[in-house]
């Protein structure tokens, strides 16, 4: 699942006039990054969900082959990144999925990143799985971090600390389980999350490739220049 309904607050006035995930980074839709990096790995199918200027990302959508698309509407309102899952549950199947955020560019690194979850990936002891980053080599990241990652995978959250040092890269495997208890409605996918850790049934693997960061205007340009010199 990609989610893609957002109102990109942070990227106006570009989404004055369009969805996020519709903005160009180095001549490629944001989404597009990612449906391009999922169909090259075999992905057959993604749903997308929509809010925010939904006719113009549908219409760009409908002219995808691989991975073939299909969209959950939030035109009634939006449910946030756990409440979108959540509505989007019966068109993904009871089987674990991934999850994409539209607001990255994930670039391989020696493994791709996709084997790479999958290989930390053990549902018998597992939720979730999520890529995470080290902020130290993070493009276009200037928040003060997300976890704190062990030598095994286990996290543990920034909490009242000054920093972390990994940030949530925009990509994870659930379980359907995960979402068993979760509210009707909007809701953070953060509550799934911290549960999750909770229980310890959530692992980060730490992402081995480049990570782009593009949530400002000004990020766009300079997502640019880096990515031309990778």
């Amino acid at each position: 699942m990609l989610l893609a309904a957002g109102l990109g607050t942070r990227m106006r006035p570009l989404t004055d006039d369009r969805p996020k995930p519709l903005i160009k980074v180095g001549g490629k839709c944001l989404i597009d990054w990612t449906l391009d990096q999922l169909a090259l790995a075999g992905v057959a199918r993604a749903v997308v969900n929509v809010h925010h200027h939904a006719p113009m990302l549908i219409g760009h959508l409908k002219h995808r082959a691989a991975p073939a698309v299909s969209i959950s509407d939030e035109s009634e309102g939006l449910l946030d990144t756990g409440g979108g899952v959540v509505k989007a549950l019966a068109m993904l199947g009871g089987d674990p999925f991934f999850v994409f955020n539209c607001d990255a560019i994930i670039r391989d690194g020696a493994t791709p990143m996709l084997d790479r979850l999958l290989a930390a990936w053990n549902p018998a002891e597992l939720d979730i799985a999520m890529l995470v980053h080290r902020c130290a080599t993070a493009h276009g990241f200037d928040g003060a971090g997300d976890f704190f990652v062990d030598a095994g995978g286990a996290m543990t959250r920034r909490g009242t600390s000054e920093s972390a040092p990994f940030v949530y890269a925009g990509a994870y495997i659930i379980h359907p389980r995960a979402l068993a208890l979760a509210p009707a409605g909007a809701f953070s996918m953060n509550q799934i999350w911290d549960r999750a850790i909770g229980a310890g049934r959530m692992k980060a693997v730490v992402h081995d490739g480049a990570w782009y960061h593009v949530g400002t205007p000004e990020a766009v340009g300079e997502t640019e220049a880096l990515l031309a010199k990778a």
